[in-house]
Order: structure tokens, then C-alpha cells, then sequence
């Protein structure tokens, strides 16, 4: 590992640790405002893994402008952090300015990435722009028919990453549905922490989102990268370890209140797997929204697999019990209104 890059790393992860920790007692302070926002600047992808749904292959990029005003309203609700993702953000020829944007605003900017478009000269802008950390899953060794997200093809853009990166990089690898060789992830994770990465594991969902139970191999691999992640991104283990052994999990989603998911069209969804609630625009999503979907119970979530919503609702485990939807009827009028 080059010695500058690393140092200016740690000096970065330094000051993002203290910002994180003021951002995590302002969670516990104050449950109306999101700690985690999803932003999609581009819905097209330059690859078309078979499990993915996320991705087109023809949308064009959102204006930059468009892209500044949502940033500013999530600025408005206190967000904590915004992550920026798509199909691949990379493909948006103004993603250093909307970076910026969120920098300014004093919010944490992260970034989901395949990795493919990744050279020298982008990582060095990426860090002029100030981004914070960046994820890049890599679901095999060597590419198949499901994925091309491959150690083998990527492996030159993770030796840039840790010659030229100042932003902290984590490497997520993947076991369940679609995965030929459960063995990949050790491979992926040890190569990500030679490098001085952070790696992570994840369980592939299904198109919705929903729970994938791992076979006796599977658990085995999960099991031994979950005893290698020293130095983890982040990880919230009883979710995951009841997933792994195909068990719901109990727990209050916060999704449309502490977790946003803001798709291209500038609509709001609880998540990336569950598109079209509450399907408000962001330009009028308000504070009575945020309450309202804090307390509203998901019945997606027992089999949930959407590890960042996992993260950000923890903080509220202990407090507002939640209340399934109402019912709905319509009146003799055509209004909608709610079963007693």
C-alpha cells in the first residue's frame, strides 16, 4: 500500500468518524429526520447482471439541476448521509458537481459502483469532489452468465482504488441465489483486506427483495467471512444471521422516514425492492410524511434482506411501536377513507 494515500485515507476516516458520531447522537435525539438517503442520478447501466432490477439500458441521465434541487430538500429534511447509486452513477457526466452539492450541505456523499469505469484520473477527481466512501460488490472470481462483476476483471481497478483513493472503500461479496461458487466470497474478501479494504458479505435477494435461505455451503462460507470482517463497513449481524439460517426477523422498518430511496423520477420509495411506496415526490415530501411512515408497519419486513434500511432503523428499535396500514374504503362521494 502506498504510504500517502493511506495516510490521507486514515486522516479522512478520522474526520468522517467524528461527524459520523455527532450524526449518531442526533439520531437518537431526533427520530424526524432521514439518517440515510439514496439518490439515483442515472438509471442506465453500462453491465446486466441477471439478478439485478435496478438498471435499463437506455435511460438518460438526470439533469444536473434537477439533481441540486433534490439534494438541497434532502439538506432540508437533516439528512445525515446520501449515497449515491443507480444503475451506475458513474455514467452521469456531472457526478463530481452533485458530490460536491452534497459536501456542501455539510452531509456524508457515498457512492454504490460496479467499479468498470474506474481509472487513475476518476479516482483523483472523485477525491477532489469529496467523496466520502464507496462500495463496490463483486459477486464472482471469474464472469458468467449471471454476473461480469468479477475479481478477475476488476481486480486493476481495486489496485487503482488503493494507489489513488482518499475516500474509504469497501468490498462486498455475495453469497445465495445465482452464485455458482459459494468459495468466491473468501477469495473476494481476503483480496479486498490485502489491499486494505474493508469487505462485507451479503445474501442476494430475490426480485422483491425477499429472503433467500443459504444451503449448508453457503452458511459455512457466510460464516467464515462474517470471523474475517475486522474491518468491517458495516454490519448489523442478527439480521443477516437469521436470513443466512432462512428465519424472519422481527423489527420496526423505518423505511420513507429514516431511510429514503429517491428514484430518477424524483419520487420516494421505501426501498430500491419495493418501488412505488409511497411513491410521494421528494419536492413535497415533508416532515408529516416522515412521522407517518415511521409509524407504519411493512409487511415486507420479516424477510427483508435490504441491509442498509436494517442499519438505519436500529437506531429506533426501542421506541414508536408501529401500526399496520389502514384499511381503506371508498365512500359514496369517490373519496378514499380509512376502516375504523
Amino acid at each position: 500500500m502506498p504510504i500517502q494515500p493511506t495516510f490521507r485515507r486514515r486522516l479522512r476516516s478520522l474526520e468522517r468518524n467524528i461527524r459520523g458520531a455527532k450524526m449518531v447522537a442526533n439520531a437518537f435525539r431526533s427520530a424526524d429526520h432521514p439518517l440515510l438517503a439514496h439518490i439515483i442520478p442515472v438509471r442506465r447501466c453500462n453491465l446486466a447482471c441477471k439478478y439485478c432490477n435496478e438498471f435499463d439500458d437506455f435511460s438518460k441521465p438526470v439533469p444536473t439541476e434537477v439533481m441540486f434541487r433534490r439534494v438541497d430538500k434532502l439538506a432540508e429534511l437533516r439528512t445525515s448521509v446520501i449515497t449515491i447509486s443507480g444503475g451506475e452513477p458513474l455514467l452521469h457526466p456531472d457526478l463530481d458537481d452533485i458530490i460536491r452539492r452534497i459536501r456542501s450541505h455539510g452531509m456524508i456523499a457515498g457512492m454504490i459502483t460496479n467499479g468498470y469505469l474506474l481509472v487513475a484520473d476518476r479516482i483523483q477527481r472523485l477525491n477532489r469532489a469529496g467523496l466520502e466512501w464507496l462500495q463496490i460488490s463483486i459477486d464472482n472470481v471469474t464472469p458468467d452468465d449471471v454476473s461480469k462483476k468479477s475479481l478477475k476483471v476488476l481486480d486493476k481497478k481495486l489496485q487503482l482504488l488503493a494507489e489513488h483513493a482518499d475516500f474509504f472503500v469497501n468490498i462486498n461479496s455475495v453469497v445465495g441465489g445465482g452464485v455458482k461458487n459459494p468459495q468466491d466470497a473468501l477469495t473476494i474478501g481476503r483480496r479486498a483486506m490485502d489491499l486494505g479494504f474493508g469487505s462485507t458479505i451479503g445474501i442476494i435477494h430475490d426480485g422483491d427483495g425477499q429472503l433467500q435461505p443459504l444451503n449448508p455451503e453457503e452458511r459455512s462460507v457466510y460464516h467464515e467471512m462474517k470471523s474475517l470482517e475486522k474491518r468491517s463497513f458495516t454490519r448489523v449481524n442478527s439480521f443477516q444471521d437469521n436470513i443466512a439460517q432462512g428465519r424472519p426477523n422481527q423489527w420496526r422498518c423505518r423505511a420513507g422516514a429514516r431511510y429514503l430511496y429517491i428514484c430518477e423520477d424524483g419520487l420516494v420509495h421505501y426501498c430500491s425492492q419495493q418501488r412505488g411506496y409511497p411513491g410521494v415526490p421528494l419536492e413535497s415530501y415533508s416532515r408529516a410524511d416522515i412521522r407517518r411512515e415511521y409509524l407504519t408497519e411493512k409487511s415486507c419486513a420479516p424477510h427483508c434482506t435490504v441491509s442498509c434500511v436494517h442499519q438505519v432503523s436500529i437506531f429506533d428499535s426501542w421506541r414508536a411501536p408501529q401500526q399496520p396500514v389502514p384499511a381503506t374504503v371508498a365512500s359514496p362521494e369517490g373519496d378514499l377513507v380509512q376502516l375504523k
